[in-house]
């Protein structure tokens, strides 16, 4: 057996969203979002589930909190509501949705916890949906303004900021395919809103900036590995075509402060209105960029595939299976998609933001899941961040999604993420066996293979 060692200052810590754990959705001021009109119709959930309830956090928070100690996790990766602190998006904050994260932020510090924030994980306040959503420019600047009532609120004790979670799937998921909340099946309003969201992004290291606040903060983005299916041009065009998608576009204007003319040529008039100067404020400097990594797939040209003409199957490494949610699993992508960052962006300060699996997690008697396969899943993918380490790329970080069972989007409550097993009916919390894992992997600073 091999130990890998991590660099002494190499941090590890669990992540959460706010829409899928918190519940109280009409609370002490919250304001509805998209989320919430989007559930309440029918037909968007596969189980017709809802989140008003989720795992209950906003009333069980002191408890989650005190469990994430027990552990020993060194960082939680949070998100805040933004329809919780500022009810239609815009005006002044709701003082009761900041005390709670103001408690929430206190509570870990106590506990020995560092807070990572994130401030948008695709829970837009549905007033600014009625005004246009993300492909409204004015959602932007109202952004910048509510990530300003956080910073005040919190920024004497946050040291860790991310100004989006997966820019990527808001756009294409909630304005592309409408698969996600306010499921708008428009390709123009979905590359619209992916400049907006960057600006927002830009606008809002701006304002922390200016504001003299402490710490870090970045953008956290999706990159999935991509194959092409064969060595046919069409299939390795099509390829190439998802990938502007899905990391150039966002990528490039952040660090090379250009989008992929490429990509533009291709969509043609689905091509968003770019103003003067809206791609240098893109560019600005940010302290770190956030990476999740779940899964590759495999990319054929396929003319009835969508705009992109591009179908996505998924990709297994020999020996693997799928997960839960029919999600491929190659460990080694991960090390690739870090080494790209490295070779074609300058090697940016990295960490890996999320990364986990939903497995059928079958309790026993006593509720305990022996998730030795999530075990598995996460120490294979460990091993390819340290192998990512030893080729030079300058990853800092590892959490693992997500500290609890939740509300899995689209899917309801099937699939299950968690460290710790959610009681859905009782809301009782189980810790798994992956999490008497990656506390000792926490603790150690090492895996062992």
């Amino acid at each position: 057996m091999t130990t890998l060692n991590f660099p002494k200052d190499f941090i590890w810590g669990v992540a959460a969203s706010a829409y899928q754990i918190e519940g109280a959705w009409n609370e002490d001021g919250r304001g509805e979002s998209i989320w919430d009109r989007y559930i309440h119709a029918p037909y968007h959930i596969q189980t017709g589930e809802n989140a008003d309830l989720a795992c209950d956090h906003y009333h069980r928070m002191s408890e989650d909190v005190g469990l994430i100690k027990q552990f020993g996790f060194p960082y939680y990766r949070f998100a805040i509501s933004w329809s919780r602190v500022v009810p239609t998006g815009e005006g002044p904050a709701n003082k009761k949705g900041l005390d709670f994260y103001d408690r929430l932020v206190d509570e870990l510090l106590k506990a020995g916890v560092q807070p990572k924030t994130t401030l948008y994980h695709w829970d837009l306040p549905q007033n600014l949906q009625d005004k246009g959503g993300w492909p409204n420019r004015n959602t932007a600047d109202r952004f910048a303004e509510y990530a300003r009532f956080v910073f005040d609120r919190l920024g004497d004790r946050v040291r860790f900021w991310s100004t989006h979670n997966e820019p990527w799937v808001a756009a294409f998921l909630g304005y592309g395919t409408g698969l996600h909340a306010p499921g708008i099946c428009d390709y123009s309003q979905a590359y619209q809103a992916v400049h907006h969201l960057l600006l927002a992004h830009g606008k809002t290291v701006q304002v922390f900036r200016e504001g003299g606040y402490k710490g870090e903060i970045g953008l956290i983005l999706n990159l999935n590995g991509l194959i092409p299916a064969s060595n046919s041009q069409a299939d390795i065009d099509a390829t190439q075509r998802v990938h502007d998608e899905t990391h150039a576009l966002f990528l490039d204007p952040i660090f090379k402060g250009e989008y992929p003319q490429r990509l533009f040529d291709f969509i043609g008039t689905h091509q968003p209105t770019v103003k003067a100067g809206d791609v240098e404020l893109i560019h600005q400097p940010m302290d770190y960029m956030g990476l999740n990594y779940y899964n590759t797939d495999i990319v054929s040209f396929d003319v009835f595939a969508g705009l992109n003409k591009a179908r996505i199957t998924p990709y297994s490494a020999a020996g693997w299976g799928r997960t839960d949610m029919n999600w491929g699993i190659d460990p080694d992508g991960l090390k690739r998609e870090l080494i790209y960052v490295k070779e074609n962006y300058g090697n940016p300060k990295l960490y890996v933001t999320e990364n986990g699996c939903a497995l059928p997690d079958a309790p026993d008697e006593n509720g305990f899941v022996a998730d030795w396969e999530r075990i598995h899943y996460i120490k294979s993918h460990i091993h390819s961040l340290h192998k990512a380490i030893e080729a030079g790329v300058n990853v800092n970080g590892y959490f693992v999604w997500s500290i609890f069972d939740n509300f899995e989007w689209e899917r309801g409550y099937g699939p299950r993420f968690g460290l710790i097993r959610v009681d859905f009916e009782t809301m009782q919390r189980i810790p798994k066996q992956s999490a008497y894992w990656f506390s000792e992997v926490a603790k150690q600073n090492s895996i062992s293979i």
